[in-house]
């Protein structure tokens, strides 16, 4: 069963990859996202490099959304693997943190950046 997490950005607030992945290190996460991803135009897997492995998220941009006030929403998704899950939970820290995202989880429940930096901060740990 797959998850997701649902942000809501303005289109102008989107980060290029070395916008974003400077903001990831500003965060002190060990993720690095891969040079196939451009915003607005990147679908399906996106893989990464978490802590040296492999790893990966798949990304979904669409730009129809008009939700809390912002026009592009941006869908990360992962499958059973937790190391996609810390992905996914790092690009919307990261994105909650320093690009004004409103992120949602699967349920439609809010998240705010410091619950989803703690939460991809104890993710992390958990992996063996």
């Amino acid at each position: 069963m797959a998850r997701s997490y649902t942000l809501f950005l303005n289109h102008d607030q989107i980060p290029d990859l070395g916008t974003l992945q400077a903001a990831i290190k500003t965060l002190a996460f060990r993720l690095v996202m891969d040079d196939s991803y451009v915003p607005l135009q990147s679908a399906g897997y996106l893989p990464c490099t978490l802590d040296g492995e492999d790893a990966g998220v798949t990304i979904r941009f669409d730009e129809s959304n008009k939700i809390v006030g912002k026009d592009t929403a941006i869908t990360l998704q992962w499958s059973g693997d937790p190391r996609e899950q810390v992905c996914a939970t790092i690009i919307a820290a990261t994105l909650a943190h320093s690009f004004a995202a409103t992120v949602r989880f699967q349920n439609q429940q809010e998240a705010s950046a410091e619950t989803l930096i703690a939460d991809a901060r104890k993710q992390f740990s958990n992996l063996d």
